[in-house]
């Protein structure tokens, strides 16, 4: 039986975008493909299409670095370290035009609102978008088309956490984490008990119609927890809130978590050379091990098979998420990558069109919903057009 054939050597970037003028600190790319969100040191943040890879909109969103951007529906969030995050109405992109020349002429989305946020982690917001009539839902507005809450680190303690429910501003659940937070912690590394120091990563979901957090620490912890007041909707001081699992993978703090869009696996990355897997359905860790330690991103495939993970040394690896092979390394960047984002995979409509309705072939939308994307120190991101990957 003959081998299977290595893979190629990984591709130089398809793009290189140079519209900042500082650290690159996060990344987003918009559900349909068409928009890249970028945020950077200084507080700009940069809308770029993804067709024309010119500028749609550009931006001082904060007064400090960018930890967070997000579209939400035709909104745009953006947190940053001078301890608010913010709401605008996003600037749509003009049919043929495709987006302005030069960043100095792009247009300036609409402030809407703002909150005051505890910006002492590090940590990015955690939005969870809310159906119609969703039973969680906590605003008494009949119209919850675009209602959403949003999870943060509390706004004095940074070793909880606080849920919001946006627009309205009211917080929901306050404190999470407050009634155990002294309590023993499952380990993996024979340390037993230890604080769990402040927040570092967080992501909201909503399982059975319940509400669950995943909340990753500085300690190298990571906690599931599930409001089990069935009669309630809000909380204060972490009441109500069930530890479903708790564990330890490793010794430095988390810098980044990542969830599949199922919300069945997360994957955590550290200043040390693991890479944390959590079956968040069966409750099984598992530490990978690498030769590589200081990571700082990590981001997972829509399907869940591939992720990618940004090193300080300014290499993005490719993993595979169910052997943990590497797939390969992309060399660009000379400094710390610190943001990584998949492009959307292709939509049922989009696969059965040979081109949509602004002349994108079939095939340049495949490709696109292949692109990988990167952001460093070195002010740049990088557009990568990933193979398939079938095999993983």
């Amino acid at each position: 039986m003959s081998e299977p054939s290595p893979l190629p050597p990984p591709p130089p970037p398809r793009h290189i975008l140079r519209s900042h003028s500082s650290t690159v600190t996060t990344l987003f790319i918009s559900l349909d493909n068409e928009r890249i969100y970028s945020g950077d040191g200084s507080g700009f943040v940069v809308s770029t299409s993804t067709r024309t890879l010119r500028p749609i909109s550009s931006w001082k969103a904060h007064n400090d670095g960018l930890l967070g951007v997000q579209e939400w529906g035709a909104n745009i969030i953006t947190q940053g370290r001078d301890n608010k995050l913010h709401v605008w109405l996003r600037v749509e992109e003009l049919p043929g035009i495709g987006g302005s020349a030069a960043l100095s002429e792009s247009p300036i989305p609409v402030f809407q609102y703002s909150m005051d946020v505890n910006a002492l982690n590090y940590c990015r917001f955690s939005l969870m978008p809310l159906p119609p009539n969703n039973s969680i839902a906590s605003s008494s507005s009949k119209d919850q088309s675009n209602e959403a809450l949003i999870a943060l680190p509390n706004l004095v303690e940074s070793s909880e956490a606080d849920i919001w429910s946006l627009p309205s501003g009211s917080r929901v659940h306050a404190g999470i984490g407050k009634q155990e937070s002294n309590g023993p912690i499952l380990s993996t590394d024979g340390r037993g008990n230890q604080a769990t120091g402040i927040i570092m990563s967080l992501h909201l979901f909503e399982h059975n119609g319940v509400l669950r957090i995943l909340i990753a620490y500085e300690s190298g912890n990571v906690a599931l927890r599930e409001f089990v007041k069935s009669d309630r909707t809000a909380s204060v001081e972490g009441l109500g809130w069930k530890v479903l699992w708790k564990v330890k993978l490793h010794a430095e703090a988390i810098m980044a978590m990542v969830v599949t869009n199922d919300d069945s696996m997360a994957l955590t990355v550290s200043a040390d050379h693991l890479i944390g897997r959590y079956d968040l359905s069966s409750f099984v860790a598992e530490r990978h091990r690498t030769n590589h330690p200081g990571n700082g991103a990590v981001a997972i495939r829509d399907d869940g098979r591939v992720c990618a993970v940004g090193g300080w040394d300014g290499r993005i690896r490719l993993y595979s998420t169910k052997s943990f092979k590497s797939l390969g390394t992309l060399k660009y960047h000379k400094t710390g990558c610190q943001a990584v984002a998949f492009a959307r995979t292709l939509s049922a409509y989009q696969a059965d069109e040979d081109e949509d309705d602004d002349g994108m072939s079939k095939q340049e939308l495949e490709e696109r919903s292949r692109w990988l994307i990167g952001g460093a120190k070195d002010k740049l991101i990088t557009i990568w057009s990933l193979m398939a990957f079938d095999r993983t």
